[in-house]
């Protein structure tokens, strides 16, 4: 149950215990997970969130502009109150994220489904607004002492997570927006937008030229537009010609200047993405939600085939390149790696709790259990769940394998896993 306190604060009532599932099922929720534990400085005081949350020791949780609070009980029954901060979103940046979801019908359409598509959040994130919290983001606060985030700040955050995954307008409660008030202003600009004056007429370019008082400096170029170019559509009365299919073309093109839009401003803030390959942007073209007859084609040039295509392309939504490069690499573990590898097996459950895993390679699979654990080369931990006798991504990495594989619920029906040899400790 949820109860509103004025127009900026939610409270949720305490959710019960959640043994035995993971604490975000849908990918925003994993992404706030991840903006926690890469953050914490000591894994233990994760492992002990966990613990507290899934025993369902943290009480409600209110929710406002920039901070969450709830009391989280120890183990001993003492209770503490922790307060995680959230910086909340400037005037200025919610204007860019309202102007450029109002322009969108289906950006508008998916949060009132309580959705998060991956292409609202890369769209505003085109605009210069980080929905998601990123690395350091999450400030914690706990009456217990601690500077860094302790047990009761981590389960008030992994609690959140299970909120998160119930309804995105928690996210932007904390960013400075409740529900209606967003509502609003996206009804309010949806309306403007279609009544909007067009900007000025310009002048003939043979004018301009002949008038001779074009003169140096140029003019400064032009900034980054609120959001990509619109194709013109292909659908006229001229029959296509041999071997031109107008609806894919009309894809590629609109695919493309989102794409174009997004590394203009990632060189505008001076960051870049390495440049993909050509299996890599067929998913990434794939992601985009092509009609049947273009995913058969991408299907067929990547050489993935359909059903290997739509596990890259819930990769391609869980984590990019990286995702993709744990999907499709197998490699040998060795040295250092493994040593922190099997350290951070050993610690992350008790003993009582821990799974028996079978190794091969970078790939750690439960016996007797469709689910799997694979580790990325950045050291993180990636679900893994058997559908239909082929191994799928089943959720976000973690740096906790015990946090990544509780994602990978089994599925009644799948196949067993296949024999590995057994993990040596």
């Amino acid at each position: 149950m949820t109860r509103y306190d004025g127009d900026t604060e939610r409270t949720f009532a305490a959710l019960p215990p959640a043994h035995g599932r993971g604490f975000a099922q849908t990918w925003w929720g994993q992404a706030w997970l991840k903006a926690l534990e890469d953050t914490a400085l000591d894994s233990a005081q994760l492992k002990t969130g966990r613990r507290l949350a899934r025993a369902g020791a943290v009480g409600a949780v209110s929710v406002r502009p920039g901070r969450l609070t709830a009391v989280v009980l120890d183990r001993d029954r003492t209770a503490h109150r922790a307060d995680v901060l959230l910086e909340e979103l400037s005037p200025e940046q919610w204007d860019r994220f309202l102007d450029m979801t109002a322009e969108r019908a289906g950006h508008v359409a998916a949060l009132l489904d309580r959705e998060m598509p991956p292409h609202l959040v890369e769209d505003a994130a085109a605009a210069g607004v980080e929905l998601l919290p990123g690395l350091g983001d999450l400030e914690p606060e706990c009456d217990c002492g601690a500077w860094d985030h302790c047990g009761h700040t981590a389960a008030l955050c992994y609690q959140v997570a299970r909120l998160l995954d119930q309804d995105p307008f928690v996210l932007m409660l904390m960013r400075g927006r409740d529900e209606a008030a967003l509502l609003d202003d996206l009804q309010t600009r949806g309306g403007a937008s279609a009544t909007e004056a067009t900007g000025p007429e310009g002048v003939d370019a043979a004018e301009a030229y002949a008038a001779g008082d074009i003169v140096p400096p140029l003019p400064a170029l032009p900034g980054l537009p609120d959001e990509p170019g619109v194709p013109p559509s292909l659908d006229t009365e001229t029959p296509p010609a041999d071997g031109i299919d107008p609806a894919a073309l009309e894809f590629l093109a609109a695919r493309t200047a989102v794409q174009a839009h997004r590394l203009l401003a990632e060189t505008l803030r001076g960051a870049s993405d390495a440049e993909l390959t050509v299996t890599q942007d067929a998913v990434r073209l794939a992601a985009g939600g092509p009609g049947r007859d273009v995913a058969d084609r991408l299907a067929d040039g990547s050489g993935r085939g359909r059903e290997g295509l739509e596990a890259a392309v819930r990769a391609w939504h869980l984590g990019g390149t990286a995702a993709l490069a744990v999907l499709d690499e197998e490699w040998r573990v060795e040295g250092e790696t493994l040593a922190r590898a099997r350290a951070a097996l050993e610690s992350a459950w008790d003993t009582d709790e821990r799974p028996e895993l079978r190794a091969r390679d970078n790939r750690w699979t439960v016996a007797g259990a469709p689910v799997q654990l694979r580790l990325g080369r950045d050291g993180r931990w990636w679900p893994y769940r058997r559908e239909r006798g082929r191994w799928v991504p089943a959720g976000g990495a973690a740096q906790d394998p015990a946090t990544a594989l509780t994602s990978a619920e089994p599925v009644a029906g799948d196949g067993a896993a296949p024999e590995e040899a057994p993990l040596r400790q």
